[in-house]
């Protein structure tokens, strides 16, 4: 029988590995496939670091009561942040033609030549090349998939973290 400290554990490794594997397959697709981030992919992505950050440090970690109950509240915060921006990138995908935004400058260029603030708040809202779908795996797009990922992983942390022995 496994003690709910393992499963903890076990899950936070699970959550670490697979934002990793999927960080990494984003990657791919960027360097390999050429296909390159959109400013709302790119915020995807902190997400998954942040995440599977979070899962790392509370397997390392490995606490018990509420020290559980706040890594799975912060791996929650990092899934439900990312599953916003992932809802936001879905919207704009499925918006009709002559209501996508137009396309805006790249998220570098706005990080280096607006103050963060606007700089966020413009990349956050999206623009037409966030609108495009370059990619599809039965039928979905990343950001569906990325929204996906986000709530299975942060509902692995919180369900670890609740089980009792």
């Amino acid at each position: 029988m496994t003690s709910t400290s393992s499963l903890f554990r076990l899950a936070g490794l699970v959550t670490f590995v697979a934002c990793v594997s999927l960080l990494g397959y984003g990657y791919w697709l960027q360097y390999r496939e050429f296909l390159d981030p959109c400013p709302l992919c790119v915020f995807q992505r902190i997400a998954f670091m942040f995440l599977g950050l979070i899962a790392l440090i509370g397997a390392i970690h490995n606490p018990i009561g509420y020290g559980r109950r706040i890594y799975a509240a912060l791996s929650a915060l990092a899934g439900i942040l990312g599953a916003a921006v992932a809802g936001r990138h879905i919207y704009l995908q499925n918006l009709p033609a002559d209501q996508i935004p137009e396309c805006g400058p790249g998220l570098e260029f706005m990080l280096s030549n607006m103050p963060l603030a606007d700089a966020l708040q413009k990349a956050l809202a999206g623009s037409g090349e966030c609108a495009d779908i370059s990619w599809t795996f039965l039928g979905l797009s990343m950001p569906w998939w990325t929204l996906f990922w986000y709530l299975v992983l942060s509902a692995l942390m919180v369900t670890a973290a609740r089980r009792r022995s």
